[in-house]
């Protein structure tokens, strides 16, 4: 098993390197292919299917999301994305409304949480890529969840002590959290040194990377957790098989989700 996420991981490392370099069309087409098969495995795991009646909200799911990116890609404007979002929303009450009681209200609240949470969140290492200096601040996203994941094993497995979440994750300590958010942070400042500065000319990108990637740390940790809790809450131990070693795509970026926004947003703040 160890070899087998070792070698997932080598080729989730080339792919990123394939498709965050050039950014464009061929990144945006990735992540929503993620977005969509984040969603089917959200909408399994949520149990939305009872008694086979969830279809057609699962069909206009897929939908919502395909027109969500590609307003992204062909226009660039996230507000013409998140206008979509809500298109999304009324097309799935439209469904809720004229084919009732054929679907229950829990369905269709779940159904529209299960599009807009890898959808939405995936979008934001499109635009984080399309920023100004996009090619490297896209990367924080990664150190900011997969550094923070490692940095939290190893610190958590030679000091830790206090459990973080011992109900959700007993594993996860307090200790492990706190390396996960310096390591990442010091990464961030070493990443930003060596490609940051040179390509934007400030040195305080260092200090403001450092602190994006901590941020980020924080988040990710959350992020990680909270997709936990959804397996906990459905009884079940991964989100798919389509990574192996690793589950599914939920299973491999439930932290990366939760920190690509936060990574944006802090970037155009500090070093917009």
């Amino acid at each position: 098993m160890f070899w087998v996420r070792l070698m997932s991981s080598a080729v989730l490392v080339a792919l990123a390197f394939l498709l965050l370099l050039p950014g464009g069309y061929p990144l945006g087409l990735a992540m929503c292919l993620l977005s969509l098969a984040a969603y089917r495995e959200l909408m399994h795991a949520c149990d939305t299917k009872k008694g086979g009646k969830s279809g057609l909200l699962e069909y206009v799911g897929y939908g919502g999301i395909a027109l969500y990116y590609a307003a992204l890609l062909f226009s660039g404007d996230f507000s013409l994305g998140l206008g979509c979002v809500v298109l999304l929303f009324l097309a799935e009450m439209f469904v809720y409304v004229f084919r009732f009681p054929h679907f229950e209200a829990p369905q269709v609240m779940t159904a529209f949480f299960c599009a807009f949470y890898p959808a939405v969140l995936f979008g934001f290492v499109y635009l984080t890529r399309e920023l100004e200096h996009g090619i490297y601040l896209v990367w924080m996203i990664f150190i900011s969840s997969w550094i923070c994941d490692t940095c939290a094993y190893v610190v958590g497995m030679a000091f830790g002590k206090h459990r973080l979440a011992p109900v959700l994750s007993p594993k996860k300590s307090v200790e492990g959290a706190v390396g996960g958010v310096l390591g990442s942070a010091l990464v961030g400042a070493l990443f930003a040194g060596l490609f940051l500065v040179p390509a934007s000319g400030s040195t305080g990108a260092v200090w403001a990377t450092a602190l994006i990637g901590a941020m980020g740390a924080v988040i990710s940790q959350v992020g990680d957790l909270a997709a936990s809790a959804i397996k906990r809450n459905h009884g079940i131990k991964d989100y798919g098989k389509l990574i192996p070693g690793h589950g599914g795509v939920m299973d491999r970026f439930d932290s990366v989700l939760f920190t690509a926004p936060v990574i944006y947003y802090l970037s155009v703040w500090l070093l917009g």
